[in-house]
């Protein structure tokens, strides 16, 4: 479990500890500001292109491996700008870290659906939620005290990936792979499924509302005088820290709430959030608007998690699972470019309230609609899992 947790931290670092030092990458590799953004979003295009590869050959093959080795990929590859200089070979490694941050990612909540059952699942869940809010606020500081020494520097906390790459793939239980009968593509999964498409929507909509906020709450400090870096950084980090919070709650609230009463809380705070920020102009108030989102947050991306992997068959989790990362990157794309021009347009409060409104349609839609998790698995299915056997004496 605790590698499990500590491997969830690692999902929403991966373009966020480079952030310090994109102005210094520029500069000391002589490119244009766009191809220093694409430092950070690369990753994202191979996320999207290969999950649903990596998702299948979780179904395939098994858990243990593919996630291992992913985490490895992303220590690698993500810890190979220490010691590059060239451009093409940043961008080559950022690619390939995408591929392995694709299996932490749907590794991370297949895992947590196979291994935990029940309350538990729930618990450990919100757990899960919790730590990574956690690394969201970790991970990106620690990476600012490295950007002091060098650009090069912030890339050395991927490197974390490797130890828990073998840590994983010591401790982690043997989930075989389903049955090769009850295997499917995608479009089987979506056809005997249909509901995951509201479920992928839902995911969608919760990375794109995060973007809004991430990219233009900075510029509403700045319209108000407020532009001082370690602030910006701080109220930032405020939406992990709210998330940490309610998800350390979450599995109280779920043995006492169903699916679709904590996705319409988290959805109401979502609106709220946005209000907050379009209708105030006080600092302390505004700041609220993120503490408001990320709470939200901290109730989703569990109830999220939990309800597409329950609806899934458990033969095409991994596949369902990876579906969701591809609706989460598209959300976090299509944030400013939907929103941007909006925004240019007129004003930021108008994006606000445009997101504000949007989150009340969908919370009003949730009320017409019964979101449900399946049955847990039988107890059989734990029984099917084993864990490997600690080295003999002298082996």
């Amino acid at each position: 479990m605790a590698a499990l947790l500590l491997a969830s931290t690692l999902t929403v670092m991966a373009g966020t500890v480079l952030a310090p030092v994109v102005s210094e990458i520029r500069t000391a590799l002589d490119v244009s500001g766009t191809a220093a953004g694409l430092i950070l979003t690369a990753h994202g295009l191979s996320l999207a292109v290969v999950s649903p590869v990596v998702g299948w050959t979780i179904d395939r093959w098994g858990l243990r491996t593919p996630m291992s080795a992913g985490l490895i990929l992303y220590g690698v590859a993500g810890g190979a700008g220490l010691f590059t200089d060239s451009y093409g070979m940043l961008i080559a490694s950022r690619f390939l870290f995408g591929i392995g941050a694709a299996a932490v990612f749907t590794g991370t909540t297949v895992a947590l659906m196979a291994l935990f059952q029940g309350p538990e699942r729930d618990k450990i869940a919100g757990w899960r939620s919790t730590a990574i809010g956690l690394g969201g606020v970790v991970w990106p500081l620690l990476a600012g005290g490295l950007a002091v020494l060098s650009w090069h520097g912030p890339f050395a906390v991927y490197l974390i990936g490797i130890p828990v790459g073998i840590a994983m793939l010591i401790t982690m239980p043997n989930v075989p792979p389903a049955a090769p009968g009850n295997r499917g593509g995608i479009v089987t999964l979506l056809r005997t499924t249909p509901r995951l498409l509201v479920l992928y929507a839902l995911s969608f909509l919760a990375s794109f509302l995060l973007y809004v906020l991430i990219v233009f709450l900075p510029q509403r400090f700045d319209q108000l005088g407020i532009d001082d870096p370690v602030t910006i950084a701080v109220i930032t980090a405020s939406v992990s820290l709210a998330g940490s919070v309610s998800g350390f709650f979450y599995g109280t609230m779920r043995a006492n709430l169903g699916y679709s009463a904590l996705l319409r809380m988290a959805l109401a705070l979502w609106g709220l959030g946005f209000l907050v920020g379009a209708l105030v102009s006080q600092p302390v108030l505004l700041a609220l608007s993120a503490v408001l989102f990320g709470a939200g947050s901290g109730i989703s991306v569990p109830a999220l998690a939990m309800l597409t992997g329950e609806s899934s068959p458990a033969a095409m989790r991994g596949q369902a699972m990876a579906l969701s990362g591809t609706a989460n990157f598209a959300g976090q794309f299509s944030a400013p470019v939907v929103i941007g021009p909006l925004v240019g347009a007129t004003s930021i409060t108008s994006g606000f309230l445009m997101a504000a409104a949007l989150a009340g349609l969908v919370l009003i839609a949730l009320f017409f609609v019964r979101l449900q998790g399946a049955a847990q698995e039988p107890q059989a299915a734990q029984e099917a899992l084993t864990v490997p056997s600690a080295p003999k004496a002298g082996a």
